[in-house]
């Protein structure tokens, strides 16, 4: 008997009439003769709901009690999920976080999961039980409610579906992973199938279809993805299959092209050259628990010293330069700059390396909008530049139509 995690996102138990399209979906699953286990999101809205209630009384990310308030909508997906599953005359039941034994590590608003005692969801599925698990939750090492970040119902299910040995189907309001936004480039195509190093680098350049730490732990894990519409009406429709890169068949140079809006640029300027002093800089940050990006190091017009560029979420801009402020005493800097109003656009796939030409598309195809690039990252499977944001949609086109994302493979 094959076990199935079956996720639900926030569009897909967003109103009673998606619970119950959402619930026939299970039970579809369930006649097959398998083992089925789900795990909800909140419905579409409640957790920026909760937290604007919890904000009208002194709460804000990262305390305890805001985790509170922000699980209370994850457990009412779960229970009106079992309650629906009952009307189709399956046995169902909730699990909040604490109960399916989920433990987790980090502060408040952004915990990850350190352990998950599949035994209590193991009891049930024996017992012909469907568990129906509340995501984005857990226990930290105080015994109090921990949240894990927003998409954290992803990690959740993920987490679920490996300590079950089960495969994960994560439904959402698209039907699998595209080329590119079809918003803005409506001749995205559907991916069949994309490598978990291509969906994480994806996930993580501003790709909104799964959570980067869910992403991160299915490869770790082993765990086999499926990205699936839960809005769609035809019962084959196959999605996105996110798999080991050796299975895929068909490669092309790249798989897709993502974006991020809303990025700052912080340039540190006259930093001593001794590793230690940008170690102390980015060491701030990180205790901080502000991400970073787009690294890049050059010479400083000054002997002994160098110039380091490095991107933060807008939203962290002003947390980021406090750090700074602190820390640049340390690394000597000679003055801190930033700027805003930008985003990161990347192209992502396995074949990158493999091809001495693609770092020239890419800069053909903005040349030719005249979309200037302020800053350029890369790795194995990607390149990422910084542009102004009101060039985004232009050049996500132009790099969509340039690698040929628009043409059946």
């Amino acid at each position: 008997m094959e076990r199935v995690v079956m996720k639900f996102g926030g569009t897909s138990v967003g109103t009673s009439d998606r619970i119950r399209a959402s619930a026939a979906r299970v039970a579809d699953e369930a006649a097959k003769g398998h083992a089925v286990a789900v795990v909800v999101s909140a419905m579409a809205g409640e957790t920026d709901r909760l937290l604007e209630l919890a904000g009208a009384h002194g709460g804000s990310l990262g305390q305890v009690e805001t985790d509170v308030v922000l699980t209370a909508g994850e457990q009412v997906s779960a229970a009106l999920m079992a309650l629906e599953l009952g009307r189709h005359g399956l046995k169902a039941q909730s699990f909040l976080g604490w109960q399916a034994r989920i433990e987790t590590q980090g502060p408040p608003g952004a915990s990850r999961i350190s352990a998950l005692d599949a035994a209590p969801v193991l009891a049930a599925l024996d017992q012909g039980i469907i568990p129906v698990m509340a995501g984005y939750q857990g226990i930290g090492p105080d015994n109090r409610l921990r949240t894990l970040g927003r998409g954290g119902s992803d990690l959740s299910a993920v987490a679920l579906a490996a300590a079950l040995g089960a495969r994960c189907d994560i439904y959402t309001d698209v039907d699998g992973v595209y080329t590119t936004d079809p918003r803005i480039e409506p001749r995205a195509r559907r991916i069949p199938a994309i490598s978990y190093d291509e969906m994480l680098e994806l996930a993580a350049q501003g790709a909104k279809v799964l959570q980067t730490r869910s992403a991160e732990m299915a490869k770790a894990r082993g765990v086999r993805l499926r990205v699936l519409s839960s809005f769609s009406n035809d019962p084959d429709a196959e999605g996105t299959e996110v798999v080991d890169a050796d299975l895929i068949s068909e490669r092309r140079i790249v798989s897709g092209v993502a974006y991020a809006r809303d990025q700052a640029r912080i340039g540190l300027l006259g930093v001593s050259d001794q590793p230690q002093a940008a170690a102390e800089v980015f060491g701030a940050l990180a205790d901080a628990e502000i991400g970073i990006d787009m690294i890049v190091q050059g010479r400083s017009r000054d002997a002994g010293t160098v110039n380091i560029e490095f991107t933060v979420d807008r939203r962290d801009l002003h947390a980021a330069l406090d750090v700074i402020d602190s820390a640049a005493s340390g690394s000597g800097a000679r003055d801190i700059v930033h700027e805003t109003g930008l985003a990161k656009v990347s192209i992502v796939g396995i074949g990158l390396n493999r091809r001495a030409d693609v770092a020239r598309i890419l800069f053909r195809a903005l040349g030719e909008k005249h979309i200037a690039v302020k800053v350029i990252a890369t790795s194995e499977i990607k390149i990422s530049v910084l542009i102004a944001n009101e060039s985004v949609e232009l050049a996500v086109r132009a790099l969509h139509s340039a690698y040929g994302l628009d043409e059946a493979v």
